[in-house]
């Protein structure tokens, strides 16, 4: 179960990164909720439901620049029981623009899944950075 879970949120940063908005679309919850804190500007959301979030992640990939990586590491599970389960990763985020790499945030990242048909999806999603950018 455990390498499940990891793999959701593998899943979820490879998506993320590529704009893969099928695969994005197939580890969230239809009622999945994004939640954002960033020091000195509050908190962001949450944002509800599928749909929005996919908008939301359309939108932020309109105004990157560079290829934007989310790496995440020191990945914990918590399992509540068979149908839901806590994730927490470290973030680092990169970008690349073919001329530069550099780092843009660092944070905390914690998932709430939940087992349905297709298997775990993200049901709500914190992200406390420690930067803004």
């Amino acid at each position: 179960m455990i390498a499940e879970l990891q793999q959701a949120v593998a899943k979820y940063a490879h998506a993320l990164d590529e704009l893969n908005v099928p695969e994005l679309e197939a580890v969230l919850t239809e009622d999945t909720t994004w939640t954002f804190t960033m020091p000195g500007q509050g908190v962001l959301g949450p944002v509800a439901g599928r749909a929005a979030v996919l908008d939301f992640v359309r939108d932020g990939h309109t105004v990157q620049t560079g290829r934007v990586r989310h790496h995440l590491a020191n990945v914990v599970v918590s399992t509540t029981d068979a149908t839901t389960a806590e994730v927490r990763a470290y973030l680092v985020q990169t970008r690349n623009t073919g001329e530069s790499i550099q780092m843009i945030s660092t944070g905390v990242y914690t998932f709430g899944l939940r087992r349905s048909d297709g298997g775990w999806r993200i049901a709500e999603l914190t992200l406390t950075l420690d930067n803004a950018f």
